[in-house]
């Protein structure tokens, strides 16, 4: 049993801890569950950087005033901080403080920075660069692909193809789709495409996301992928790669739709 000076020391704290300020939180403050506090801190701050709340140039809150504005620790603000600077978002330096870096130095195949660029505000640009990509990559991928792909990767590809025709659902669809791309560039064999497709997995899923609700035939746009499956089946690299020219034709008129 507590003795009595213990009760009154253990009062006394309370008593005290009731009368301490609140830790204020801006409006519209993001809530960080769980034990990754510092990584969705990150996310925060990054998707801010990068929507251009902060341009390139401008030097960052302070540790404390982080803290404040999203109601966290210090060492949460901390970790975020250095995980920003490693995707080269951020430099730091003492006494001056965390400033936004310029763009071009920026990591833009780091999987969350593509995804906070695919939700900013001019996303339809970064979607627009994404699909340049696809056109210096995917034609000649497929036309590997013909070439190369195992009996398992062919497979996959056939599935991931039909389950895009399955889909009951717009989610369903663009996951199939997503798929279906990512397992012809590991068909192609070569090994530098493989963490690259990986790295604009979610870049892909927002450019399909834009672009599927834009194609106003969807029976057609699943012939194009049908005949890329065809002729990486049948191993036929110049009509796959034709195939996938096609393809790209179709979703360059799905973007320019957006713009009218």
């Amino acid at each position: 049993m507590p003795d009595e000076k213990s009760k009154k020391r253990a009062d006394r704290a309370k008593a005290q801890a009731s009368r301490r300020p609140a830790v204020m939180r801006r409006a519209g403050a993001a809530h960080f569950p769980g034990a990754s506090v510092h990584a969705s801190l990150a996310s925060e701050i990054g998707l801010r950087i990068v929507r251009g709340d902060y341009p390139p140039g401008t030097i960052l809150p302070n540790e404390a005033k982080w803290a404040e504005i999203f109601n966290v620790s210090r060492s949460a603000v901390r970790e975020a901080i250095k995980m920003l600077m490693a995707k080269s978002l951020l430099a730091s330096r003492p006494k001056i403080g965390s400033w936004v870096e310029p763009k071009e130095r920026w990591n833009l195949l780091d999987r969350d920075v593509l995804a906070w660029y695919a939700t900013a505000p001019d996303r339809e640009a970064f979607l627009r660069t994404v699909q340049e990509f696809r056109h210096i990559i995917e034609p000649e991928a497929s036309a590997f692909a013909a070439m190369r792909r195992s009996d398992e990767e062919m497979a996959e590809i056939s599935q991931a193809c039909r389950e895009m025709g399955d889909a009951l659902s717009l989610q369903e669809r663009i996951r199939a789709d997503t798929r279906f791309h990512l397992a012809i560039l590991r068909a192609s064999g070569n090994d530098l495409l493989v963490p690259l497709g990986v790295l604009i997995e979610s870049a892909l899923d927002h450019l399909f996301d834009f672009t599927t609700q834009r194609v106003g035939d969807q029976r057609q746009a699943q012939k194009l992928h049908e005949a890329i499956e065809k002729n990486i089946r049948l191993q036929r690299p110049a009509a796959a790669r034709n195939a996938v020219h096609k393809l790209l034709e179709n979703t360059d008129e799905g973007i320019g739709r957006s713009r009218r």
